[in-house]
């Protein structure tokens, strides 16, 4: 009895080099949410996947209804990835081999929720995956293999995120069948390095006259897709898709436009607009934003 557990369209490719090297006879995945306007419910990627595949699912909406559906299959293995909740011993005890877990950073590197983005933001040149044993602690178990990487210029947190996931999946299918078979050993994480990766908030993709420019560049691919980074201009809380790093000399906290591009001064530096939204619009360039302005300057409120 194996058991898949995932929920994102970046645990997919995991789920599948898994069931390339073990029979999955159960996939665990989040409930379907309510989206759009008409509050639609719209299943999770993995369930998605996993149907067309032909496996049974099963979304347990609480940790009491996720604890029997362990309880029941009573699984030889389980692969965690991305789940979107953290397993309780009880649960962490229904496996006889334990849960494995495909965690998007080089452990103990950014251990929780957000490692791809947290990378990216710090300025990391390298990140990876690992193929850890879950434990009682925050993605503190024991590691049975990692592959590295570098971190491209101009990836984003969505793009790496996609990336890493197929890394993930490879990793799966090299060293799953390994470890059941007693070949591959676990071995303890450094106890140092250790980082944390939080959950992402809005709040913290709000970018101000306040913030150096290198580290404004890397917010804005850190956060796209999800949160997405903005600034409030003028009142107006706008999106920033596109951006790259400049020496254009502005004064930090104001949005002037240089030969008709948007350019928002910081400290150390300026970011140039390349791709915006404003409420309630649809993303445009920074120019066709600009001249919506009339190229009239605009004023950054702080955070805070």
């Amino acid at each position: 009895m194996a058991v898949f557990l995932g929920t994102p369209a970046a645990a997919v490719p995991a789920l599948a080099a898994f069931s390339d090297v073990v029979d999955v006879d159960l996939v665990v995945t989040r409930p379907d949410r309510p989206k759009g306007r008409r509050r639609t419910l719209v299943p999770p990627p993995v369930k998605v996947a996993a149907e067309e595949w032909g496996m049974p699912v099963a979304q347990p909406a609480s940790r009491a209804e996720l604890l029997g559906v362990m309880e029941a299959a009573a699984p030889e293995v389980a692969l965690v990835v991305a789940y979107g909740r953290i397993l309780s011993p009880d649960v962490i005890a229904t496996s006889t081999l334990g849960f494995l877990n495909v965690h998007f950073s080089l452990l103990p590197r950014w251990r929780g929720a957000a490692p791809v983005e947290r990378a990216i933001l710090e300025g990391d040149e390298t990140t990876g995956v690992s193929l850890m044993l879950i434990d009682q602690g925050l993605d503190s178990g024991p590691v049975l293999a990692v592959i590295e990487t570098p971190i491209g210029e101009d990836e984003t947190g969505g793009s790496l995120t996609a990336r890493l996931s197929y890394l993930g999946a490879k990793m799966v299918d090299d060293i799953v069948p390994e470890f059941m078979a007693g070949r591959v050993v676990p071995a303890p994480q450094f106890s140092g390095g250790v980082t944390e990766a939080p959950p992402l908030s809005r709040e913290e993709a709000r970018i101000d006259g306040s913030w150096d420019a290198d580290r404004a560049a890397r917010a804005v691919r850190a956060f796209r897709p999800r949160p997405g980074a903005w600034v409030d201009i003028d009142g107006e809380a706008v999106k920033i898709h596109g951006a790259a790093r400049s020496d254009a000399d502005v004064e930090p906290g104001i949005v002037v436009a240089i030969a008709g591009t948007p350019f928002l001064g910081l400290e150390q530096g300026a970011l140039e607009l390349a791709r915006v939204q404003a409420p309630g619009k649809q993303p445009v360039s920074g120019r066709e934003w600009m001249n919506g302005r009339r190229g009239e300057p605009g004023r950054v409120r702080p955070a805070g």
